[in-house]
């Protein structure tokens, strides 16, 4: 089988630029994850609906899971560095078929992700508003507002978006530790405790819905390896850079949320959020830093979401490029701007796809977050898993074929105890799925098939077609295979 992770021959003008740190790649994967997102909007669910204390756990154990998946994952981006990241690696590991279905898994992932992050931004933004005496606009205003804001920063450099991310990540990480701070400081409600670190309070209630919202919660670290053409040495700086990433955000959500519990008490802070689970961590904040600091709080959720906005519509628009750099998208998708080294081409079809599906929504009168947040997320925690289940696997085959690198941990032991606890995850978060939107069984089929058909598209279009060569300037995409050649 030809490889067609990498072309033959790339032209000057198909290769990214820029000069990225380890820094800047965990800015951009850490503002993905959005970290006061999970603690203020995912944190009071995980505690409501799933194994209340015992929810801190469970980012323990979404980290623990990561960080052995990390170790192949790492030691492979050594040998691979692409934009396309588990496209790349999957196609490297498991052939093109499988690689072009982990593709379109990943679209979708991405995709969704995002489309739910703009209604539950614009929702917010527009509650935001509201409170401080604005105008009481339609959410789907805000959305637009906020895309039209991501398109113009993703649109440019990627150093630009890494240097704004920065400074959003800086304060919103700075407000989390100081209610992180000032709870474990004034004792909590009733005292320090770890009973949110024992086996019995995570395994109460339903774990499974707890760690569906945890793993979402990592959801975007992938792009250690996504931005590794940008890297100034992507040998060292991917590892690295997936390592602090991953376990940084561990750290934070854990040791967080373990001070939202405190703040309520373990024994009272499951009932407090069941009552209301919107302002949980809100109250918290009002508590133990004061009203001014929860009405900062909502300002920062805002500038939390854009910034989650920003990092997925940059991940997406690189996986645009590189499936057009192989030949199985569009040529134009994988231009690359003179001046601003980006691929704008694809930012700007990011653009248009995340206007079609919050427009959708819209146009329905869908809620932003009951419907739109809620369904999109949960499509994307799912085939996100899919797809790191995926690309564990093709590390194990690649490393065992290619032979590049000998050691035992990195190669063999690390990745199949990584597909072993993501597959877990998996099966979880699937038997929770229907929990997940909105308690619909019909809704959960229909989305599970959509995620399956988009798999087996992509391994068929890898099976039965070939990629456009890039010295045909038609650029009209993929070409029938007819007889494959061995």
């Amino acid at each position: 089988m030809v490889d067609t992770t990498q072309p033959a021959t790339v032209p000057a003008r198909s290769a990214l630029q820029g000069s990225i740190g380890v820094a800047g790649i965990v800015f951009l994967v850490i503002a993905a994850a959005a970290p006061l997102t999970s603690i203020a909007g995912s944190l009071p669910v995980m505690i409501a609906i799933g194994n209340g204390a015992g929810a801190p756990m469970a980012y323990v154990v979404a980290a623990a899971v990561l960080l052995v998946f990390s170790v192949g994952y790492a030691a492979m981006s050594t040998s691979v560095t692409d934009t396309g990241a588990f496209y790349a690696y999957v196609t490297k590991g498991l052939g093109r078929s499988a690689g072009l279905g982990s593709a379109g898994l990943a679209l979708l992932a991405y995709t969704t992700i995002q489309g739910a992050i703009y209604g539950l931004a614009a929702s917010t933004m527009r509650d935001v508003v509201r409170r401080f005496g604005g105008p009481d606009l339609p959410w789907w205003l805000w959305a637009l507002v906020l895309m039209a804001m991501v398109a113009v920063l993703g649109y440019r450099s990627i150093d630009l978006g890494a240097k704004v991310l920065g400074v959003l990540l800086v304060a919103e990480i700075a407000l989390i530790v100081a209610l992180t701070v000032a709870v474990l400081g004034q004792g909590g409600a009733h005292g320090i405790d770890v009973v949110s670190f024992t086996p019995s309070a995570f395994l109460s209630g339903s774990p499974g819905i707890a760690l569906m919202f945890a793993i979402g919660s990592f959801v975007g670290f992938e792009a250690t390896a996504i931005y590794g053409e940008e890297a100034r040495t992507p040998r060292r700086t991917v590892p690295v850079a997936t390592y602090v990433a991953v376990g940084t955000i561990g750290i934070l959500y854990a040791v967080a949320s373990w001070a939202v519990v405190l703040a309520f008490g373990s024994d009272q802070v499951q009932a407090a959020a069941q009552a209301d689970p919107a302002t949980l961590t809100f109250v918290a904040t009002s508590t133990f830093l004061g009203d001014v600091a929860a009405d900062v709080m909502m300002v920062m959720l805002v500038t939390s979401l854009f910034a989650a906005l920003l990092a997925f519509h940059n991940a997406i628009a690189r996986y645009t490029f590189a499936l057009s750099r192989t030949g199985w998208a569009p040529r134009r998708l994988m231009r690359v701007h003179a001046r601003h080294g980006s691929p704008h081409v694809g930012s700007v079809v990011q653009t248009v796809t995340a206007l079609v599906l919050v427009g959708a929504f819209a146009v329905a009168g869908a809620d932003p977050v009951l419907q739109l947040f809620t369904w999109m997320a949960g499509v994307a925690i799912v085939s996100i898993l899919v797809l790191m289940v995926l690309t564990s696997l093709a590390i194990i085959v690649w490393f065992r074929r290619e032979g590049t690198d000998t050691r035992m941990w990195h190669t063999r032991i690390a990745p199949i105890l990584g597909t072993v606890g993501l597959l877990g995850i998996t099966l979880l978060v699937i038997a929770n799925f229907t929990t997940l939107i909105s308690g619909s069984r019909v809704l959960a089929t229909v989305f599970l098939v959509i995620i399956a058909a988009v798999f087996l598209a992509g391994a068929c279009l890898g099976r039965w077609c070939r990629p456009a060569p890039r010295d045909d300037t038609s650029g009209r995409g993929m070409r029938p295979q007819g007889r494959r050649r061995r």
